[in-house]
């Protein structure tokens, strides 16, 4: 089954609360007004009751007949007087008027004064009954209204209701359509520029309605999207083709020396130089292709790192071992300011030495001979601060934003006769923020530079 377009289920759902509101609103005046004609009716009959019973305080002293006689001429005098009636508390009538007769409207069962409605053939009446106490007896008074005019207007009110409702409801239905079609033109002039962008065009970007509303904030926010899409889908293409270009040289300078080996006889010392040079290229070769999986899982989410409480100063300790061997090869001094306590944090302690280890020989790289290179750590301020600092060519202000990319490298001449590809530091940066943490850098050029890592000391 197809599914109804939202301008419709918006109007659905605005009909559906007009009309329970209708639904309610009519009651609730129906029920209005029905109190309000019974109140009006009830508050007459109390005054024609108070009008009577101030009569036969004037008249029955002059006995029960002249009280008759004169309620008669009253009556003829008020058309509602039509309806009363008076008995003493024997119950004999001593007066009763012409249509009471004829309805033969019953004395109430108990005495006192009260209202009741009353349906007598077809006429409903409303009547009240009180006891009168003079002269030493007790007389019963009625008077009643005649209610047929009444329910008449109500019978009206409730036909103009039920007739006039779905009249409405359908101009609502209408408008309601007409409204959410013309709220939601923005929506479909946004879902049309967004069906023509595609990955040859990502830079494109949709119109943005000066209307601060919900409409403003959904195009930027999909404007938003589309950057982010267009920055990561630019990474995706430039890294594809900066691993090309990297595995391209040493493919071409293998393929060459072997070429070169077979094309006549050599001697067994010429094959073996060549072997070697085609064994070194593919352990490059083979340490590039290891850092592009990894840097792809990692961005697959599929390099799971297992975390454990790692005594990081330790750690630190089991790199500094590596990175004194690497330092003698260039004699450079290497130097460890480690505090003799455990730093404890969350982490992969593999991935952590991995860290620090990419930070020392990329120090020691880039210090040249009599130079010094210092591995320190701390913790401060709930963080453990580990600093990788050296005393080499440091790096050029206009490349500290771009370090960390991928394949950068600020001297590309100098990286590649050292064997670097420019993908050190970004798995670094990557293995940093996946512990919570961050890595800095601060360099000047002929001096040197210093990485710093930051990463939460463990809670436990």
């Amino acid at each position: 089954m197809r599914p109804l377009p939202i301008r419709v289920k918006l109007t659905a759902w605005y009909v559906g609360v007009l009309a329970a509101t209708f639904a309610l609103f009519g009651a609730v005046a129906f029920f209005a007004m029905r109190k309000s004609i019974e109140t009006t009716v009830d508050e007459s009959l109390r005054d024609r009751a108070a009008g009577v019973e101030e009569l036969m305080e004037r008249v029955l002293p002059d006995g029960p007949e002249r009280l008759g006689e004169e309620l008669g001429e009253h009556s003829e005098l008020r058309e509602e007087g039509n309806l009363s009636q008076v008995s003493d508390q024997e119950g004999h009538w001593i007066y009763r008027s012409r249509l009471m007769k004829r309805y033969d409207v019953p004395l109430p069962e108990t005495a006192g004064s009260k209202l009741y409605s009353l349906e007598l053939g077809s006429l409903p009446l409303r009547v009240l009954a009180t006891d009168v106490r003079l002269t030493g007896r007790t007389y019963r008074v009625q008077v009643a209204a005649s209610l047929d005019n009444f329910n008449d207007a109500l019978d009206h009110f409730k036909w103009v209701l039920l007739l006039l409702s779905p009249v409405l409801l359908l101009l609502a239905s209408a408008v309601g359509y007409w409204i959410s079609r013309r709220a939601l033109t923005p929506v479909d002039e946004i879902t049309r520029a967004a069906r023509t962008i595609s990955s040859k065009n990502l830079s494109s970007r949709l119109a943005v309605p000066q209307s601060r509303d919900e409409l403003q904030h959904l195009s930027e926010t999909l404007n938003g999207m589309l950057e982010r899409l267009e920055a990561a889908f630019q990474r995706i293409t430039q890294f594809t083709a900066d691993a090309s270009h990297e595995l391209r040289t040493p493919v071409a300078l293998m393929r060459t020396t072997a070429e070169l080996s077979l094309r006549k006889p050599r001697p067994e010392a010429e094959y073996r130089e060549a072997l070697t040079q085609i064994l070194r290229e593919l352990e490059t070769t083979s340490a590039l292709i290891e850092k592009l999986m990894l840097l792809a899982r990692a961005d697959s989410g599929v390099e799971a790192l297992q975390f454990a409480a790692v005594d990081l100063a330790e750690n630190l300790r089991q790199a500094c071992r590596q990175g004194h061997t690497l330092a003698q090869g260039k004699q450079i001094s290497f130097q460890e300011q480690i505090a003799n306590g455990s730093v404890v944090v969350e982490g992969d302690a593999h991935a952590l030495q991995r860290l620090f280890l990419i930070l020392i020989d990329n120090a020691v790289k880039y210090t040249p001979p009599e130079g010094r290179v210092t591995a320190s750590l701390t913790d401060t301020n709930g963080f453990a601060v580990a600093e990788i600092r050296d005393t080499g060519i440091g790096i050029a202000a206009a490349d500290l934003p771009h370090i960390f990319e991928r394949f950068y490298r600020a001297d590309k001449a100098r990286s590649r006769e050292m064997g670097g590809v420019g993908l050190g530091l970004s798995i670094a940066r990557w293995m940093a923020e996946a512990h919570g943490g961050a890595i800095e850098i601060d360099s000047t050029p002929g001096q040197g530079s210093v990485f710093r890592i930051r990463l939460p000391l463990s809670r436990a």
